[in-house]
């Protein structure tokens, strides 16, 4: 082998075991931008995560779901965008262990955060279609509890589908340099049915029924503004604040479910229809697109919460360090 041959592989000392160093699918700009929008995730996602620790009149039970959200989504942006990227783009000089380590957070990380999403359905569901027993039904102590049973159920899962990556990480490599690991189609066709299809089916199902509900709500409260208006001469303001309330859930749970679709539903769609000409351009593109929706949660925030944009403010300008910062009044 010649000095030219050698040079294109990931380890030059092992000739008839090494990998040769992979050609990236996209140019280097590419690259540039999603450890740019990494960066970005982290960021946003870290400044939820100290908004609702830090704020006490946050301490809500929709909020530990968004936390729960957050967090993974911090994950997702401080371990599984960058070790992807630097997996399509480079040859593997980590050990088993880290890329073992690597895949099992790539499903457990993901799984826990679809979960979250539809804890966050349901949560908004019995808050737009029971409000009157929601305060009894939706308790800090019960969405804890779900929260953690979401993770642990997430961390069960994904030692269960990828029980032989502990002891045998490398049995699908065919060199050494690279980090992968083949799944059989028994495994993709249950994952696929229990992290995509059930999640997907249960989430739509409760934001049609919240949106009919939010639709009807919101016709029933603007009756009665105007009849009380037109009795009175007044409208009254929390009427108003109550339909717009009720408009802000709908319209909240109706966007991260759009983008949730928009950025997971490419991904699954390449796994159930297989591969062709298509799919082989465009597959190195989707997981990261699938981790972008981690980046695009805390937008949505910023657009429906208030206190999100206020909290940013506290936190940037360092007022939260002040004595008795927690105490402010976010709402």
């Amino acid at each position: 082998m010649d000095v030219e041959d050698r040079a294109q592989l990931c380890f030059p000392q092992l000739l008839n075991t090494s990998c040769r160093k992979p050609l990236p699918p996209w140019p280097e700009t590419v690259t540039i931008v999603w450890y740019s929008i990494s960066l970005l995730t982290v960021a946003l996602n870290l400044l939820i995560i100290i908004s609702i620790s830090h704020f006490r009149q946050l301490h809500t039970p929709t909020n530990i779901l968004l936390l729960s959200l957050a967090v993974s989504d911090l994950l997702v942006g401080l371990v599984l965008m960058p070790v992807e990227v630097l997996r399509k783009t480079s040859c593997w000089f980590l050990s088993d262990l880290v890329c073992a380590t690597y895949t099992l957070l790539s499903v457990n990380i993901p799984s826990a955060s679809i979960g979250t999403i539809v804890l966050i359905s349901v949560d908004r569901y019995v808050a737009i279609c029971d409000p009157l027993h929601y305060t009894t039904k939706v308790t800090g102590r019960r969405v804890k509890l779900c929260v953690c049973l979401c993770w642990l159920c997430s961390v069960f899962y994904s030692l269960l589908y990828l029980k032989d990556l502990p002891t045998q990480s490398g049995k699908y490599k065919s060199c050494y340099g690279e980090c992968v690991f083949l799944y059989d189609p028994i495994s993709l066709t249950i994952d696929l049915v229990l992290t995509f299809i059930v999640p997907v089916t249960v989430i739509i199902a409760l934001y049609l029924r919240v949106f009919a509900v939010a639709v009807s709500q919101a016709h029933a409260m603007r009756s009665h503004i105007t009849a009380v208006t037109l009795q009175h001469s007044v409208t009254p303001k929390a009427k108003k604040s109550e339909l717009k309330a009720a408009r802000n859930l709908a319209r909240h749970l109706g966007v991260l479910v759009v983008v949730f679709l928009m950025c997971f539903c490419p991904l699954y769609a390449t796994i159930w229809t297989g591969y062709n000409l298509f799919t082989a351009s465009i597959l190195p593109f989707l997981p990261i697109l699938f981790c972008f929706n981690s980046c695009l949660n805390p937008v949505i925030y910023a657009l429906f919460y208030p206190w999100f944009r206020k909290s940013v403010k506290l936190i940037v300008t360092l007022q939260i360090l002040q004595p008795g910062s927690s105490e402010t009044n976010m709402l």
